[in-house]
């Protein structure tokens, strides 16, 4: 039986749509997006429109007839904190959308899944699945040493999971059967702890603590960032943006382009070789202390993002974290084929779809 599913994901700089009959792609395209184009825009939110109108122009040139679609997932964003799984978008979501609890591309994903669901056919059903703010600490995590400042859980929560659930799957075993530790490494770096199904203990992978990367700053020392916020040399604006979109290699070398950073590498560059094994130093650490969350029972460290393409990264990573279990690299985000997944799971009725409230 044929049943098509329509995947919206949109990215910094770039929207992945793909269409999947079952379980089979049979049509994926990342449209990217002109910086002239988005910089008319004051708000990720402001985006909407013109992306919505660019997914339907693209899938009606391509020859994709729309009124075959059976539902659509979008990746889902900065809603309140929730459990993982599968979510139906509702009127409740589509509010808390529309007041973010921060500015990302990803809360793009439900309103676009949901207004495309409703323009095909008003019966279809419109979901998001394991968004960035997926919240499953445990309560001694969130314990950070002031009470006003509580850790939060802003992760990779799509690509970790499918990751985890992966490797589960090559042990014969399922998600909730295993302990792993997945380092999801992109232009934002999260590390988590999975026990059992649910991930205890993660960084801040948005604008808060852990590894630094591409474009963030991870976390730094508390004293000196206070001097800096408060020596007069900066708005409110740039220091944030000094965390985030402009921290980290941004910062150190004047890109986030980790290829070109690696042929500096190669030519010879000594600064540039400190300043990315950074990274994988930081990462390493981080696994390091995740492994104490899980008292040493780790069943796996997977590497998964962009950066695990490079060789230089996870070999440096995987030296320092051997000793503390199995390591397996997943190179790429695989964020579209979890999305379909789950919606074709859902079109079987073998996954519960939840409300979000």
């Amino acid at each position: 039986m044929e049943r098509f599913i329509l995947v919206v994901n949109p990215g910094s700089t770039s929207t992945k749509i793909a269409v999947y009959n079952n379980r089979k792609e049979i049509f994926l395209m990342n449209v990217k997006h002109e910086q002239e184009e988005l910089a008319k825009f004051e708000r990720i939110a402001d985006q909407f429109e013109y992306r919505k109108n660019m997914i339907k122009e693209v899938l009606l040139t391509s020859g994709i007839n729309l009124n075959t679609i059976n539902i659509v997932v979008g990746r889902g964003g900065l809603l309140k904190p929730i459990e993982g799984g599968v979510y139906k978008v509702n009127e409740a979501m589509l509010r808390d959308i529309r007041n973010p609890m921060g500015e990302h591309e990803s809360n793009l994903g439900g309103v676009i899944a949901y207004a495309l669901a409703k323009e095909i056919n008003p019966d279809i059903l419109a979901i998001i699945v394991d968004p960035t703010c997926v919240d499953e600490m445990e309560d001694i995590a969130r314990i950070s040493g002031m009470p006003e400042l509580p850790r939060k859980s802003f992760l990779h929560t799509l690509n970790q999971k499918a990751i985890a659930r992966t490797y589960a799957k090559e042990l014969k075993l399922k998600y909730e059967d295993v302990n792993v530790i997945v380092a999801h490494m992109g232009g934002g770096i999260s590390v988590g702890a999975h026990a059992h199904g649910r991930v205890i203990d993660v960084n801040n992978g948005l604008n808060g603590d852990g590894p630094m990367s591409p474009e963030r700053s991870g976390g730094v020392p508390v004293g000196q960032l206070v001097e800096l916020c408060f020596s007069g040399k900066y708005s409110k604006a740039e220091i944030l943006k000094k965390i985030k979109g402009k921290g980290g290699l941004s910062a150190y070398l004047g890109t986030n382009d980790a290829i070109q950073v690696e042929k500096r590498i190669e030519n010879g560059d000594t600064y540039a070789k400190l300043i990315y094994s950074a990274i994988s130093y930081q990462v390493a650490k981080e696994i390091g202390a995740l492994s104490t969350v899980l008292k040493g029972n780790v069943d796996g460290i997977l590497l998964t993002g962009g950066l695990a393409y490079g060789h230089f990264i996870t070999d440096a990573i995987t030296e320092r974290v051997a000793h503390l279990g199995p390591v397996k690299v997943y190179p790429g985000e695989g964020e579209m084929e979890a999305l379909a997944l789950n919606a074709h799971l859902v079109l079987n009725e073998e996954i519960v779809v939840k409300e979000y409230v």
